[in-house]
């Protein structure tokens, strides 16, 4: 059996992320291979967005003799700061073949808009902001 490389609540691992903007939307991916639904939590509090997940050994508790233990088990955690651009109120979260998929909206406050401008000389004036 190789070295151990398990997180634990204490000294969580990092796990590994994608993080884009599609459109009017902040998308983050999180690998997480082999991590049952049930063991991920997601907290979000003042904008700091917390992933949680802990991947348990398969077969705890059995009469089992590991002759190779690469896959690392444990805690794993991730926080992200989600600053005021995007509603944390609305996040979509979905788990699919391993991978949790967090869908963030943009806030209406960060979307581009049009402000109009008083002239005096020429009335109304739309500028994009």
């Amino acid at each position: 059996v190789f070295g151990s490389n398990a997180g634990t609540w204490s000294r969580p691992t990092a796990m590994p992320m994608d993080a884009y903007r599609s459109g009017d939307t902040f998308v983050v991916a999180f690998d997480l291979p082999g991590v049952d639904a049930d063991a991920i939590e997601l907290d979000v509090e003042r904008n700091v967005l917390t992933v949680k997940a802990e991947r348990r050994p398969v077969h705890a508790g059995q009469n089992v003799e590991m002759q190779v233990a690469e896959r690392p088990l444990g805690v794993f955690s991730r926080q992200l700061f989600l600053g005021d651009t995007l509603d944390a109120e609305h996040i979509d979260a979905a788990y699919e073949a391993g991978v949790l998929t967090l869908r963030i909206p943009i806030a209406e406050r960060a979307k581009p808009r049009k402000i109009a401008i008083s002239n005096a000389d020429s009335g109304r004036k739309q500028v994009t902001a």
